[in-house]
């Protein structure tokens, strides 16, 4: 055998020649080596999102020709910003926190996909009054699908070009 093979079987706790075989047994069921564990990692739901949220920001930035439509999405809620990322300046909200917008939906399980159409209608309004007509959308690494698309398409539909 070769020496680099020997010195990993020796390591292993194999014993390294065939003829003492019997007396290195013999040592092996003595010595009890720690058995070899692969552990893996733990990452959860949330920090794979925000993973893909920082990756998302690093090649999305908001401009004051074209500020940023940051979406944040929760069980309960929704919220939408217009952020001019330049002068870090929030140009135009919406959430579904808010008093007029909760009074409109009356919803116990969390807003759902006509919510997010409604909201995508009131953030394109309110950053048509102010005068923003191109936006840079950041779904917030979620997926663009329900939710977030249904937000992203109203909004559109209302005037916003992104």
């Amino acid at each position: 055998m070769l020496a680099s093979s020997l010195s990993f079987l020796h390591s292993c706790g194999f014993p390294s020649s065939a003829s003492s075989s019997s007396s290195s047994l013999s040592t092996l069921s003595q010595s009890n080596p720690k058995p070899f564990v692969v552990e893996a990692k733990v990452r959860t739901r949330r920090e794979d999102r925000t993973a893909r949220h920082t990756r998302i920001r690093k090649k999305v930035e908001g401009t004051p020709e074209r500020p940023r439509l940051s979406v944040f999405r929760s069980n309960k809620h929704l919220s939408v910003q217009v952020i001019d990322d330049s002068s870090m300046h929030t140009l135009a909200s919406a959430s579904t926190m808010q008093k007029t917008f909760a009074e409109e939906f009356n919803y116990s399980a969390g807003p759902t996909v006509e919510v997010a159409k409604r909201m995508g209608e009131i953030i394109a309004k309110s950053c048509l009054e102010k005068g923003i007509t191109k936006v840079a959308f950041d779904r917030g690494g979620y997926p663009y699908h329900g939710r977030v698309q249904a937000l992203a398409e109203a909004a559109r539909e209302h005037g916003l070009d992104f």
